[in-house]
């Protein structure tokens, strides 16, 4: 797409909402590249990030992406007065192609990040609000303000509608999973299962212990794992969540149990804070307790 056909196409206005969390997003991202607005070529830039969205094959290899952002970053150092290493006193870093800057910024840094999304936002709109907001020319259909209210909005819905589906499933996945064979309940609702026997202590909500362990959400996602990092785990178990003080409290040293925890004894309504634990998440656990410490 040529720059004039993109801004032959800008919208006077913002009519739909999807238009408007567009804008708002495109001006966020606008506000990241800040510092390398006169490096950018826009048509380029929207080409990027309509090929990532379209899941297309890249159009700047890895070779290129890398030495575009090298460059790149030699060129801000310089302009801030900082020394590049390898560069002659006095001299001034190799300007990086406009056009690879665009790609880079809208394949590889932009695209990804939106893809999940890519069914929510219009694309144009949203490099629209990157140009204005970059190139200083023209007027914004919106303030900064209205912007950060937009979004702030459209987030607390995406979150809601995510946590409604959770707590649907993780109610439907419980209601079936008590009456699997070996599993038991608990009456504040933790359904839990004996994979190995302990002959140890119990702990109590006051201890620390050790443990071995690997968290999943309902679709078999892991999202913690002592195993992965290679070396267990010590907390006081009054510093989890409720369905680990209670689970862990049911298990003697040497055992091994397989937890279903529901979300008010998980995270709850708030999830998890970087996103991988979703709000209202029924989460499920293995944990082996190695042992109480002093």
């Amino acid at each position: 797409m040529m720059a004039g056909t993109a801004v032959a196409q800008d919208r006077a206005s913002l009519q739909t909402e999807k238009e408007k969390i567009s804008y708002a997003i495109g001006l966020d991202v606008a506000r990241s590249f800040q510092p390398v607005a006169k490096d950018v070529d826009f048509a380029a830039m929207q080409k990027g990030l309509d090929n990532a969205l379209a899941g297309g094959k890249p159009l700047q290899s890895e070779e290129q992406a890398q030495a575009t952002h090298a460059a790149l970053q030699a060129a801000l150092a310089a302009r801030s007065g900082q020394r590049v290493p390898g560069q002659p006193p006095g001299s001034e870093p190799a300007v990086p192609a406009r056009d690879q800057v665009g790609l880079l910024l809208g394949e590889r840094m932009v695209g990804p990040s939106l893809a999940p999304m890519k069914d929510e936002i219009d694309a144009a709109v949203l490099m629209q609000a990157v140009r204005t907001a970059l190139s200083g020319s023209g007027t914004a259909l919106m303030t900064e303000q209205e912007a950060q209210q937009t979004l702030q909005g459209y987030l607390a819905r995406k979150q809601g509608a995510v946590g409604d589906k959770n707590r649907t499933d993780g109610a439907a996945f419980l209601a079936k999973n008590r009456n699997e064979k070996g599993v038991l309940t608990t009456p504040s609702g933790l359904q839990y299962m004996v994979l190995r026997e302990g002959s140890g202590p119990r702990p109590l909500a006051s201890d620390t212990v050790r443990v071995n362990y690997e968290g999943k959400l309902l679709d078999g996602t892991v999202f913690d794992s002592s195993y992965q990092r290679g070396e267990p785990a010590e907390f006081g178990l009054n510093q989890v969540i409720a369905g680990w003080t209670e689970g862990l409290g049911l298990m003697p040293v040497g055992a091994k149990y397989r937890f279903w925890i529901p979300s008010e004894l998980a995270y709850g309504t708030r999830g998890a804070p970087g996103g991988r634990i979703g709000p209202n998440s029924t989460l499920t656990f293995d944990v082996e307790l190695l042992g109480i410490l002093p």
